[in-house]
Order: structure tokens, then sequence, then C-alpha cells
């Protein structure tokens, strides 16, 4: 009679078959799409209605003026040294990190084409300054 009973318990063990397997599918999802994530080209842009940034350590930024010459911070680089002057001054660097300001006639594929050069030189972060837009009231 006591093996009766012990069949009619209900079964206090978890079967972590299934577990394992929803974790495991999971896995292999964020692993297939993890890299199709980092394609183009990463650019932070900031809000227009953000607040100043506040810097620990100087930024490199680099402008791109009307007639498309091509400045870093204060010094004009040509496009096609931009991205040996970069990997030489920002390799001491912890922060890689480089501002980019153009000008607003400037043709957007110069301005994409600048962004894969600063690209190309190892930097991490690109942002893009701008200006605040001005309320009409």
């Amino acid at each position: 009679m006591q093996g009766v009973r012990s069949e009619n318990r209900p079964m206090s063990e978890i079967n972590v078959v299934p577990l394992v397997d929803v974790i495991l599918v999971m896995l292999i999802l964020f692993m297939v799409t993890a890299p199709m994530m980092q394609q183009g080209i990463d650019v932070d842009l900031p809000q227009t209605t953000s607040q100043p940034m506040e810097g620990q350590e100087e930024r490199v930024v680099i402008t791109i003026n009307s007639k498309r010459e091509v400045f870093i911070n204060q010094e004009k680089v040509d496009l096609l040294l931009l991205r040996r002057r970069l990997e030489r001054s920002m390799a001491a660097k912890l922060n890689r990190e480089v501002l980019l300001r153009a000008d607003r006639s400037v043709p957007y594929g110069f301005v994409v084409q600048t962004m894969a050069e600063i690209k190309n030189a190892g930097i991490e972060k690109l942002g893009m300054v701008t200006e605040p837009l001005e309320v009409h009231r």
C-alpha cells in the first residue's frame, strides 16, 4: 500500500530542460543581432534642446568651413592627412572622442567623407556640434 501512495504524490522536482532551452535560444538571438547594430558610421548626435556639455579634458574639435577647409582645433589640415594627424594626436588619450562642426553650406557628401576619415583614424565617439533652434514667440 505504501507504494501506491508514493505514486500519487505531486512531483517536487523542477524540470530545468525547458528553462535551459529558452535561455539558449535567447543567447543565440542576442549573438546574431548584436553585430547588426554596429554597422554604419556611429555618430552620437546631441539633442538641440540639451544643455552644453561640460568636459573633464580638452576635446578635439574638427571644423569644416564654407570653403571645405578642414581644421583640427585651430590648425588647418588637408583632408588626405586628417587620419594620420588624428591617429598621432589621439594615441595618448583615453577618451577618444571628437566633435565635428560643419558649415551649413558644405555638401553632405563632403561631411560624410570627413566623418569616414575620422572613423578610420580609430575614433570611438563622434559628436556633432549644433546650434539650438530659435523659438519665435
